[in-house]
């Protein structure tokens, strides 16, 4: 256990507001990450959908809702024959993608041992 003066005294978690559960979900953070890489910045509801291998169309639009309504992302329509529908990234979508550079770079410095700490959990605890 990490002595309690080695903890950085800037962290103070804010209570729950479902934030982080909706970006530790499945599939929030692949449609982020997507939208990122778009070339037009926009992506049509079936361009993600094939490129989030696994998705459902359910889970893709309640993870589009989701995002829209708080603000991620922003949702246009265009009354089209058939209708259209593209999404892009929000400025605080752009902004919380670097909140998940900075945890996807802890993964990656940190997978290893990690890994080796769940191989030994799981061979004392079979």
């Amino acid at each position: 256990m990490i002595p309690l003066e080695k903890h950085s005294p800037q962290f103070r978690p804010i209570s729950f507001n479902g934030i982080c559960t909706r970006l530790g979900d499945k599939w929030t953070v692949q449609v982020l990450w997507r939208l990122s890489l778009a070339q037009d910045r926009r992506l049509r509801f079936s361009a993600l959908r094939k490129e989030i291998d696994g998705i459902t169309q359910r889970m893709l639009t309640l993870t589009l809702r989701n995002l829209e309504r708080d603000g991620l992302i922003m949702r246009h329509y265009f009354p089209e024959v058939p209708p259209r529908v593209e999404y892009d990234l929000t400025e605080m979508g752009i902004g919380v993608l670097g909140a998940l550079e900075g945890l996807n770079s802890w993964i990656q410095n940190n997978l290893s041992v990690i890994e080796q700490h769940r191989q030994i959990y799981d061979r004392n605890n079979q």
